[in-house]
């Protein structure tokens, strides 16, 4: 036992199985049905009856066994393993017949000795028979029952246009149950048709046949056999004494003394083994319930976790270190080439995860890419045999995708993209492109299924509801009662609960039922997400799988043709825009690419307005769109395809401006400001979006009042949108369309004095635009209010600040450039103004420090987009004429 090499024969031999008991099984209650018949037949010496039964039995069973239905075939690869398994029931009812025989002889034989003649007499006959043809009766009921059963397994046309049927789906659920209570009822029967002896005999057979059937291994035999070899032992020892006087070997008594005493300890400690190895669901409830493991799968992972750990004991020395934990033996397990070993590996390793002491213990032993390179391969297990490890998969993946890089790991984006193509959709094909009829798709899971479980739950909560409701009425209604009996109320309800945290403590959690998240392609896009969020160059693997972008556009829409529920498209629907969003984010070049294949999907658009559209009253999904439409309008053709797509800018002007809603929510108010950002970027560079949007009625007054309310989650996006439409539309600006501007630009000025970046650079383009389409109410606003010089000197110090543009506000110079030559072709004394404040250093300054960044409108990453059409020398070269041309005036009129 201590050197741990030298007993693997013995352990083998004797520990090799689970356990020194097992439960017995159903198929076991037919095989001790059947051994009892043939048991009854040999006493009867019925050999010619049963010579024929087996001989009938075994024409039947290699002529039919093979035409099961797919429901019940047994995963048996012999032909005659298969046909046992069909025809076994019916064959233990039929070897009753000789019995049944028997008895009725016999019992007719005692009618006729026992009474010297038959009775006729119809008070007697009765009282005689009844028994027999009870037995008749119940042997007919068990034949015909047993018969259907078996009949309904034969995969014949009809049958299975029958058990398709209602009734027939209620009979296939109930035909193991009608089974087994047959089999018991033919146990009963056997033991029941003896007398005497022969009854006594049946159940000591019965008891024996269990016992043996029962035994896991050879633990208790051998304990038996070395307990009673050790009682030999005084026998043994007088014997030896008597012979070791004639043979004077002095060491061979004691060698066998101790050889004996070894033997017997060694069976009496095989016997407590035994004994604790029945009270071992103790230990075992606990494991399960401190892993979180829940249901059937959760006590098989527990039972092969303790055979792992008797595998490691037994294979080094006692006080060898050994690795058994439960992340050691998840690892193990997916680490082997057995497809059972990885299904209860990746079970255990999401229940692992699940947890955040274990989860952290786990990710230290998930250091290997090989480990990853096995969980991500079972995605692509795309057999029905695998579908639940393929999901058990997915869902460790995502746990833990968010620290992976895929680079490292061959084709995992590959096969992550294979859990897409499990979507539910009917496939139909072109009449004029098809040639063959292609069968059509299945989600990985019953829809049904789910359903089912859901309506379940929601009972289930009904009940519980309703059951607390009649207990607050009991206690209502029942306050009057005295205090002695108040008191034995709550000590019977300290009792049942007490009871009830003894049960919950000591029965198995029930699993999960699935919910709509834990579709495969819901599983799917979240692994993507989290790779994306994960590391920069995933994004590249992401980028050259061709079709995944498709796939995740193709879960954009509601559809009729396909087999999923409105509840399971809304979380695809769901997960995919939020996923593309993710996508269309990602800055630089490898942004830009992504970003161009999403635009340019042909359905992508049309989904979107969809999304948009009144029927659909989940905000999420509107703010989620929307997002996709803000950041693929970065691009000049996008833009103008999504303006001509005139719908979608409708109803982004409806989520935009309709402030005055019911349930004023976060995602409300986050809807409006994504959709006004959506619009802000289509009217950048672009005549025909702004004409578009000036088509709403009072726009510009919508816009004004945004900016007069000072809503910081609006000003910028209105301001930016008005700069727009004076700069792209100011052919179709009205009178009024003007004066509302002009009322806004008190509050724009005043903001420029405390903005800095971003914001100023936006609010600086709004007043140069005003001051160029109505520089008459700029100039009164600015003497009026008494800021000119206020104004005039924020401009210098913000030009010299911004020296060096940066990617999140590139045009701030260009800007202010633009807000000081308005003013001067304005009016001419405001050159002056510029001059004071030494205009002409910081333009200098500029002029030798030119960026490239400065030639576009906005940056996402590194990448620019949206170049202007004027280079920024050409404004230094204007701001430098204007101001030089003030001081030559200035210098004429002196002299």
């Amino acid at each position: 036992m201590f050197s741990g090499s030298n007993n693997r024969s013995d352990y083998q031999l004797f520990f090799r199985t689970k356990g020194a008991f097992r439960p017995l099984g159903w198929n076991w209650l037919i095989a001790i049905v059947c051994i009892l018949d043939v048991w009854k037949l040999l006493i009867l010496q019925k050999k010619r009856v049963m010579a024929a039964i087996v001989f009938y039995a075994m024409i039947i069973l290699l002529g039919l066994g093979q035409k099961m239905t797919p429901k019940f075939q047994p995963s048996l690869c012999n032909p005659l393993r298969c046909a046992i398994s069909l025809w076994s029931p019916l064959a233990a009812i039929l070897l009753l017949t000789p019995a049944m025989l028997h008895d009725h002889s016999r019992d007719s034989v005692r009618n006729i000795t026992g009474n010297g003649s038959i009775t006729t007499r119809i008070g007697d006959l009765f009282p005689t028979r009844s028994p027999v043809v009870a037995k008749w009766i119940v042997f007919l009921l068990l034949l015909v029952a047993v018969l259907v059963v078996t009949i309904s397994r034969l995969q014949f046309p009809r049958i299975i246009k029958l058990l398709d049927s209602a009734w027939g789906r209620k009979l296939v659920s109930w035909c193991r149950s009608i089974q087994n209570i047959c089999m018991l009822a033919a146990l009963v029967m056997l033991v029941l048709t003896a007398d005497g002896f022969f009854r006594f005999l049946n159940i000591g057979m019965l008891v024996g046949f269990t016992i043996i059937v029962s035994l896991g291994n050879l633990q208790i035999p051998a304990a038996v056999l070395r307990v009673v070899a050790g009682t030999q032992l005084p026998r043994l020892i007088m014997a030896l004494h008597k012979d070791n006087k004639e043979h004077e070997e002095t060491n061979l008594v004691p060698s066998l003394i101790v050889f004996y005493a070894m033997v017997m300890a060694q069976g009496i400690l095989y016997t407590v083994a035994c004994t604790l190895e029945i009270f071992s669901f103790i230990p075992r409830r606990s494991l399960i319930r401190r892993a979180g493991f829940r249901g059937q799968l959760g006590v098989e992972c527990v039972n092969l976790y303790y055979a792992y750990a008797l595998e490691k004991c037994m294979g080094k020395a006692v006080f060898a270190p050994k690795k058994t934990s439960l992340g050691n033996f998840a690892m193990d397990s997916l680490n082997s080439d057995s497809p059972k070993n990885h299904f209860y590996g990746i079970q255990l390793m999401h229940s692992l995860l699940e947890k955040e002491t274990t989860r952290v213990r786990l990710l230290e032993l998930i250091t290997s890419t090989e480990t990853m390179a096995r969980i991500i391969s079972m995605l692509g297990w795309t057999s029905p045999n695998y579908i639940t490890v393929r999901l058990y998969a997915a869902k460790v993946t995502a746990e833990l995708a968010k620290d992976l890089q895929v680079i490292a790991v061959p084709r995992a984006v590959q096969l992550v993209s294979a859990l897409l193509g499990t979507d539910g959709k009917l496939k139909k094909g072109n009449p004029l492109l098809q040639t063959m009829n292609k069968r059509r798709g299945r989600i990985p899971f019953s829809t049904q299924q789910i359903t089912k479980r859901k309506d379940r739950m929601q009972l289930g909560m009904q009940m519980i509801t309703q059951s607390k409701d009649s207990k607050r009425h009991f206690k209502a209604d029942n306050l009057p009662e005295t205090q002695t009996r108040s008191t034995h109320i709550h000590e019977q309800n300290c009792i049942i609960r007490s009871w009830q945290q003894i049960s919950e403590y000591w029965t198995v959690p029930k699993e999960h039922s699935l919910t709509y998240h834990d579709q495969l392609p819901a599983l799917g896009m979240l692994i993507i997400d989290k790779l994306a969020s994960c590391d920069q160059n995933n994004f590249v693997e992401i980028d050259r799988v061709t079709d995944l972008i498709p796939k995740i556009i193709g879960f954009t829409s509601f559809r009729s043709d396909t087999t999923n529920s409105e509840a399971q498209q809304m979380v695809l629907v769901k997960s995919s825009l939020k996923l593309l969003q993710r996508l269309t984010s990602i800055e630089g070049e490898i942004g830009k690419a992504l970003r161009y294949k999403i635009s340019k999907h042909p359905f992508l658009l049309r989904n979107l307005a969809d999304i948009l559209g009144d029927n659909i009253r989940d905000q999420e999904l509107k703010k989620l769109a929307v997002g996709i439409l803000r950041n693929i309008s970065i691009d000049g053709n996008t833009r103008q395809e999504i303006g001509n797509m005139k719908v979608l800018i409708t109803r982004l002007m409806k989520a935009f401006l309709d402030l005055h809603r019911t349930s004023n929510t976060n995602v409300d108010f986050l809807l409006s400001k994504v959709a006004g950002q959506a619009l802000a970027m289509l009217a950048m560079d672009n005549v025909h979006n702004c004409l578009v949007m000036l088509k709403e009625p009072e726009f510009i007054t919508k816009l004004k009042n945004m900016i007069l309310i000072q809503d910081e989650k609006f000003i910028y996006v209105a301001s930016s949108l008005l700069r727009s439409m004076c700069q792209y539309a100011q052919a179709k600006l009205t009178e009024l369309d003007l004066k509302e501007l002009s009322h806004t630009l008190r509050a724009v000025l005043e903001r420029i004095m405390d903005a800095e970046g971003a914001e100023l650079e936006i609010l600086i383009g709004l007043s140069s635009q005003i001051c160029k389409v109505n520089p008459e109410e700029f100039a009164q606003e600015l003497d009026h209010g008494y800021i000119r010089q206020r104004f005039v000197k924020r401009l210098v110090d913000a030009l010299n600040e911004n020296m060096k543009p940066s990617a999140h506000c590139p045009g701030i110079r260009r800007v202010i450039l633009e807000q000081s030559i308005y003013m001067m072709e304005c009016n001419s004394r405001y050159a002056n103004c510029f001059n004071e404040f030494r205009m002409m250093d910081a333009l200098l300054t500029v002029e030798e420090t030119p960026s490239r960044v400065e030639n576009y409108m906005v940056f996402l990453g590194d990448a620019g987009f949206m170049e202007y059409g004027i280079p920024l020398f050409a404004l230094v070269e204007r701001a430098k004429e204007l101001m030089g041309r003030q001081w030559l005036q200035g210098i004429n009129s002196a002299n």
